[in-house]
């Protein structure tokens, strides 16, 4: 919360503090059925929770429980299927006529209209809202004016966007896109009612969605409660009465917890207790593979790393990494060496190809000394990688890494960890571009696409291109895939573009991870979807 709450918010706060039932917060306690509240490790989100301005995983798990847009990814299979869209037609794949199905509302009764999605779509995209996510509608028409890379925005709407009415409207995008029906159940499509406009300070304080649960309250640094909402028109309704998300700054507190009865369930079960985990919890542990790959990403805007031969220096680390040993001493099957730069989720047909890498993700330490030497040596003259302290998963695999470019190199001091407290905190340092060398990364799938994997990382200017790398023939052979409506030789023209980002080291692949969780006695039907988010909806609280 930016503010002041509102009073219900407030007092519902207070309650909290002395009651973990109370407003529908949830320790392990109470009653099973349909009404019954289970709890759930989190962490706080990096912004407010508008659903253009959120881009990492915790604030993204609470989008997909309060809101639902015109595509729905399958949890079992990650499919986009349609949900609030009717249908979606085109002839030529640029433009396209969408139909909204009609009797949607929103928590708070407003109607679902097509004007909730162009309206919301506009506002993403506008330079002056500052979203996160505004690079998601820069393939819609008329994107250059509204949010220019150098200057003021010249108009307030897309002119690709145009209402028909209440249930229908246009979308014209400015090249041929053919997957452009599969990435709308992305949350940054996600429609918005007209309280969000009319009363944002309100809005954001207790967002409201089209979703099967409605938040309830929020205290930072705390808990957030959501609620069953009982008006929601969908087939996917809640199994459950509401689940509390706990905020922990420490995955292995929250693993504690679980084994203590305090807590229903954790979406990450830290490195350091997988060696425990099915003693622990038997046929309560979930580990399955998802959507997901760690990276070490760099500061390109840092011309220690952009300049003449930093090409080999990062290949050279990347050699310098025994990803195998890692992964089996620390993860315990849980990841898997990364040979691209996507995920075997998405299958040979959706883009993966094993080994892409070739011998620059190999283990060699006599080649990596070598090419880091070429390129000029580790800039400043030691390596230092900043990672989110608030996981011991991430400190020890951080110190597992440097450890194997130490010995590569013959240097104890060659590379250390650099922690940053909390998340957010990191995120933060992130985004104003404060990174003096390699940071982690991970990539979570926001759908199951190979375009996903490689356009909002690598692409000028794309919104997760936290290091700000470029180049022109990466650029141009993501244009020319997108543009192309035969699947498999779109995803050959990708799988070029991403031997470019091989080719350039873009970023150091370290490995595919699975989700892993673990769960109470008192849960049953739980799974984690492709993106490696528990199915809350699903849940069911015996």
């Amino acid at each position: 919360m930016r503010s002041a709450t509102h009073a219900r918010w407030a007092a519902c706060a207070a309650v909290t503090a002395l009651a973990a039932t109370a407003c529908g917060g949830g320790g392990s306690g109470g009653g099973g059925g349909d009404s019954a509240v289970l709890s759930s490790s989190w962490g706080d989100p990096q912004n407010p929770l508008e659903p253009a301005n959120t881009n990492e995983v915790q604030g993204g798990k609470v989008l997909d429980m309060i809101f639902r847009g015109l595509k729905k990814y399958d949890p079992k299979t990650g499919k986009a299927q349609d949900m609030l869209a009717q249908k979606i037609d085109t002839s030529d794949s640029q433009n396209y006529t969408i139909t909204v199905k009609d009797g949607w509302t929103f928590s708070n009764g407003e109607k679902v209209t097509a004007h909730s999605f162009v309206d919301a779509w506009n506002y993403g995209a506008s330079l002056k809202n500052n979203q996160k996510n505004a690079y998601f509608f820069g393939y819609i028409e008329g994107y250059d004016k509204v949010h220019p890379d150098s200057g003021s925005q010249s108009t307030e709407a897309l002119s690709g966007l145009k209402v028909v009415d209440d249930q229908t409207f246009t979308v014209k995008l400015n090249q041929k896109f053919s997957s452009f029906p599969d990435t709308l159940g992305y949350a940054a499509f996600a429609p918005l009612p007209r309280s969000f406009f009319t009363d944002h300070a309100g809005w954001l304080e207790q967002p409201v969605g089209d979703g099967p649960y409605r938040i309830e309250s929020y205290t930072k640094g705390s808990q957030m409660a959501l609620k069953k909402w009982d008006g929601y028109p969908g087939a996917d309704k809640a199994q459950n009465g509401g689940v509390t998300l706990k905020v922990y700054t420490d995955s292995d507190t929250a693993y504690t917890d679980l084994i203590a009865g305090n807590l229903d369930l954790v979406d990450d079960v830290p490195a350091s207790q997988l060696k425990n985990v099915k003693n622990d919890l038997g046929d309560r542990y979930i580990n399955t593979p998802a959507g997901i790959i760690q990276t070490l990403a760099f500061p390109y805007y840092d011309s220690a790393w952009n300049q003449s031969g930093s090409d080999k220096v990062r290949t050279g680390l990347s050699m310098a990494i025994n990803r195998k040993q890692i992964t089996d001493t620390i993860f315990r099957n849980t990841r898997t060496p990364a040979t691209d730069w996507t995920s075997p989720v998405l299958g040979t047909a959706g883009g993966f190809k094993e080994g892409l890498c070739g011998s620059a993700c190999d283990y060699d330490p006599a080649q990596a000394k070598k090419l880091i030497q070429e390129g000029g040596g580790l800039p400043g003259g030691q390596l230092k990688i900043t990672y989110n302290a608030d996981t011991g998963s991430h400190r020890m695999w951080v110190d597992a890494v440097c450890n194997s470019i130490n010995n590569a190199l013959g240097n104890d001091k060659a590379c250390v960890g650099n922690p940053v407290g909390t998340f957010a905190d990191f995120r933060n340092q992130i985004g104003q571009h404060k990174m003096t060398g390699p940071f982690r990364a991970g990539w979570q799938m926001d759908y199951p696409l190979i375009q996903n994997f490689l356009q909002p990382l690598y692409y000028t200017n794309a919104s997760s291109n936290d290091g700000k790398w470029s180049n022109q023939d990466f650029d141009k052979l993501v244009d020319q895939a997108n543009a192309e409506t035969d699947t498999a030789k779109a995803v050959g023209t990708f799988q070029k573009a991403e031997e470019v980002v091989r080719d350039n080291m873009a970023a150091i692949p370290l490995w595919y991870q699975n989700g892993s969780a673990g769960h109470s006695e008192r849960l049953s039907n739980v799974a984690l979807n492709p993106f490696s988010v528990p199915v809350y909806n699903e849940i069911k609280v015996s």
